[in-house]
């Protein structure tokens, strides 16, 4: 199975894995995104999305103007699409995908379910990170046939690490 989804509890560290995973696969061809939290005065007040190059922009925030939203973070759905055209731009030369997160926030896109659907269909490898929990996409994706779900916490972080990073060398090799 070319696609492999890494869920878990939230902080179990799904993000910190797919950074390392994109980082050790990038020359061939990786592309993708990740998000981080926004922590002003100690508090979490919204997410950055940014593509592997390190280009960021604020995704969601507590004193975003926009109508979309998920609990308190108000969601700039077309920011985040404009940067999903420049990340998933040239697809032909794309040797593997990384995603972080397949997530509410992120699903609120239509354009980005298209873009995961179009992934996990394209061949090449879809490495993507997904909540414990959800519905819509999130679930539907979990059922499919040709994903395969890893779950991750604290203590088997290091040990998935090493096993997901022979085994997406070893589909990248096929």
């Amino acid at each position: 199975m070319k696609n492999i989804l890494i869920t878990g509890l939230p902080g179990c560290g799904k993000t910190t894995m797919i950074r390392k995973l994109a980082e050790i696969f990038k020359e061939f061809n990786a592309v993708g995104f990740y998000t981080s939290e926004i922590v002003e005065d100690g508090a979490k007040t919204g997410f950055m999305v940014a593509n592997l190059f390190g280009d960021s922009k604020v995704f969601a925030h507590v004193n975003l103007n926009s109508k979309h939203s998920v609990g308190k973070y108000h969601v700039d759905i077309k920011g985040f699409e404009t940067l999903l055209d420049s990340i998933f731009s040239n697809e032909k030369k794309t040797g593997i995908y990384f995603v972080d997160e397949i997530g509410k926030m992120e699903c609120l896109s239509k354009k980005f379910e298209k873009m995961i659907i179009s992934q996990l269909n394209s061949g090449k490898p879809l490495i993507a990170s997904i909540p414990d929990k959800g519905v819509g996409l999130i679930s539907e994706i979990k059922k499919r046939d040709d994903v395969r779900i890893v779950e991750i916490n604290h203590d088997n972080a290091d040990l998935m690490l090493k096993l997901l990073t022979m085994q997406i060398r070893d589909l990248l090799l096929e």
